[in-house]
């Protein structure tokens, strides 16, 4: 065995390449044996040692510090602080510099031409090409009057060295005349040399501090520039200063809003425009709680682009989506944006002028229904003159309530003849009992069909007004029916197989609502519908497009939305869609010539005033005294065998006298197919020998309460007297 290594005092320790055993340790206090003929049981010894568990303990304690401190927030606002600082100074000499630039050079003209040219106003762009022109020719004359300035600038120091000089001298004299000192004729000469001297002291001391303090100053003057214009990235800007929430709506706003919209032929537009891209823009209006302006969009851009990106402009424009509404006015290629004022949307509006104004009425034919206010704030009025009335929404968005306050208003005219089904039957519609000459309340199969029937009596007496000679006046009788959805959907069928719900030509309630659109508002006969969550099978497309005022609340999608309100008016930008279930009930979004929509557009947003269950009754309550008593039928019989007198009766309910025309009314509310058909002489037939005959009061014909009841009291006497015998 040779050894394994070999001292050297010159060489220093030789090792043996071809010895490859463990190095035997050093003896120690005690001697290690170690036995070679058995394997290893350990990994063999490093040459470095492993580091202990304390310092790797250190190390990652380390590094876990150094990442909070790196990650601190104040670490990260420091960190924002010196950037956005920063970049303060850097963004400031690029505007200064361009501001320079653009003093020097033509470049603004040229910005202003192609923005001009771009937003295709040729009379504009022509403007600016000529104010380039003037520009360009100015410069040239300053320029050429730099070549002569250099002799003209001899000439004239020479001149002013001259008329000083001359001066002096002349000061000089007139001195030395007055002190008779003829040595002052030089004291004038001599005082601006000192003065002259005096001046260069003064640079001379100022000189360096100005020389180590004007970079300076220059850096804060570039630093005030870009702070003032927030020439900074967003995400270093301060809190208050990254929150625009309620940030006015400026030109710059605007184009930079729709330059980040991420349309293609936008933007290179825009980019084209330069900064001047405000030449889309028309002139930003109060309107409102908000601020109304027209864009004119360039070539290639269309206008449903936009609209389909309303979300992400209304958060360019620091909005809420339900705070940016885009329509479509008559301009080609142009959308009108509306933008609230963040927040205001959220707020109430005032109460109805229902309730503030005890003696207000109302008139059917030239009146208008303060319905609510919209988006500026002014009064939306809506007129009900021979129009048929459709909302419709999700469930609980307040459409009841809408639709009630319109029929609360009408109320107010005792010319108007109500009749009323709430298919929901929750006492929605009670204050119309004693003002509504029929009110059906419930939900069942049997309330559907009675409703179905109100409808029909409706068609009968809309057909009666049609064969009445010309020129006949009818007062108004409107029909309607809460909760519309429930009659469409009924799946019953009467004793002939005609099913009183569904959208077949055999179905009773579709039939006749269809006829009461058709021919109904020539006669003043309306129906009013309302229905909730709107499909072809609940609201057939016929039923739908025959009402003149088309209203809607919240709905889930755009589908629901063209079957609320027609494709014109959500092409023109009506959204129902779009509003927010839960936080704009009452928000209708409507489609009608009855109220004054903004010209161009195909419809209009309203907050709808909102009138409570106690606040209807109050205003039913008015209505009810300016009229001469209403007996309210609550079920519609239609049974076989009727009793005429008796059926009189319960029309003629508690009112001491009524007109004759209002019995033949309320007998065909009654029971269509018994009374329907009904006219004066049929009246007088059955009255005939009772005592109760129709007489004339105040030169109208009437019937008597008390006379009819004391007939028919002795008629039960006597009934009563021969079943006995």
């Amino acid at each position: 065995m040779t050894d394994p290594a070999v001292a050297d005092p010159a060489m220093g320790t030789v090792h043996h390449l071809d010895d490859h055993r463990p190095a035997i340790p050093a003896p120690a206090a005690e001697p290690v044996v170690v036995d070679l003929t058995k394997p290893a049981t350990g990994p063999a010894p490093a040459t470095t040692a492993a580091p202990t568990a304390p310092a790797l303990s250190r190390a990652v304690r380390t590094s876990r510090a150094l990442r909070r401190a790196a990650t601190h927030d104040r670490t990260r606002t420091a960190g924002r602080a010196t950037v956005r600082h920063g970049m303060y100074i850097v963004g400031g000499g690029r505007i200064v510099a361009r501001r320079a630039w653009e003093g020097r050079t033509a470049s603004r003209y040229e910005r202003m031409l192609r923005a001009a040219e771009a937003a295709g106003n040729l009379d504009l762009a022509t403007e600016w090409e000529e104010r380039g022109a003037r520009f360009r020719a100015a410069r040239h004359q300053r320029r050429m009057d730099l070549l002569a300035a250099p002799v003209k600038a001899a000439k004239g120091a020479a001149a002013g060295a001259g008329l000083t000089a001359g001066g002096l001298l002349l000061l000089g004299i007139l001195l030395a005349v007055a002190t008779k000192n003829w040595r002052d004729v030089a004291t004038p000469a001599l005082a601006l040399v000192e003065l002259v001297r005096w001046i260069v002291v003064v640079i001379t001391v100022v000189w360096g501090p100005l020389v180590t303090l004007g970079p300076w100053a220059a850096l804060l003057a570039l630093w005030g520039v870009g702070r003032h214009q927030q020439a900074a990235p967003h995400w270093v800007l301060p809190a208050r200063d990254r929150s625009d929430a309620g940030a006015p709506i400026t030109p710059s706003v605007v184009v930079t809003s729709l330059r980040d919209l991420g349309i293609g032929p936008l933007r290179q537009a825009i980019k084209e425009m330069g900064d001047s891209g405000a030449a889309m823009l028309g002139p930003i209006r109060i309107a409102g709680c908000g601020v109304e302006v027209d864009v004119t969009l360039p070539s290639g851009v269309a206008t449903n682009e936009v609209q389909k990106r309303r979300r992400k402009l209304a958060e360019n424009l620091a909005r809420h989506e339900h705070e940016v509404f885009i329509t479509i006015p008559q301009a080609a290629r142009t959308v009108r944006l509306w933008i609230a004022d963040s927040g205001a949307l959220d707020e109430p509006i005032g109460p109805s002028p229902l309730l503030t104004d005890t003696t207000m009425s109302a008139d059917y034919t030239k009146g208008r229904a303060p319905w609510g206010q919209d988006l500026r704030g002014d009064a939306a009025l809506i007129s009900l003159y021979q129009r048929h009335l459709l909302i419709t929404g999700l469930s609980n968005q307040g459409k009841t309530a809408a639709l009630r306050a319109l029929a609360l208003w009408l109320a107010l005219d005792p010319r108007v003849e109500f009749r009323v089904a709430d298919l929901k039957g929750v006492g929605d519609w009670g204050m119309f009992d004693g003002l509504a000459t029929v009110l059906i309340q419930g939900p069942t199969d049997d309330h559907v069909i009675e409703a179905t029937e109100m409808l029909e009596g409706l068609v009968k007496e809309m057909e009666r007004r049609i064969q009445a000679p010309p020129g006949t006046v009818f007062t108004p009788l409107v029909g309607i029916v809460d909760e519309a959805q429930v009659a469409f959907m009924c799946p019953l069928v009467d004793g002939e197989k005609r099913p009183y719900g569904g959208s077949k030509a055999t179905s009773r309630y579709f039939m006749a609502a269809r006829k009461i659109h058709n021919q109904g508002r020539a006669v003043d006969v309306l129906l009013y519908q309302g229905t909730q969550d709107p499909t072809d099978q609940n609201l057939p497309k016929l039923v739908r497009e025959g009402a003149h005022t088309r209203a809607s609340l919240a709905l889930g999608t755009e589908s629901q939305a063209r079957m609320a309100l027609g494709d014109k008016a959500v092409d023109g930008g009506a959204a129902p869609n779009l509003l927010r279930p839960g936080l704009d009930k009452g928000t209708v979004v409507v489609a009608s010539d009855g109220i004054k929509i903004p010209a161009g557009q195909a419809a209009i947003t309203v907050r709808t005033h909102y009138i409570d269950t106690d606040q209807a009754a109050e205003i039913a309550d008015r209505a009810k005294a300016a009229r001469n008593g209403v007996t309210t039928l609550h079920v519609i019989e239609h049974g076989p065998d009727r009793d005429p007198l008796a059926d009189i009766m319960t029309a003629l309910g508690d009112t001491p006298r009524v007109l004759t025309q209002d019995v033949l009314k309320r007998l065909a509310a009654l029971n269509e197919d018994a009374y329907g058909e009904w006219s004066f002489l049929d009246l007088k037939r059955v009255l005939g020998g009772t005592g109760a005959e129709p007489y004339k009061s105040d030169g109208r014909m009437v019937i008597g309460r008390d006379r009819l009841a004391r007939h028919l009291a002795n008629r039960d006497i006597e009934g009563s007297a021969s079943a006995a015998q």
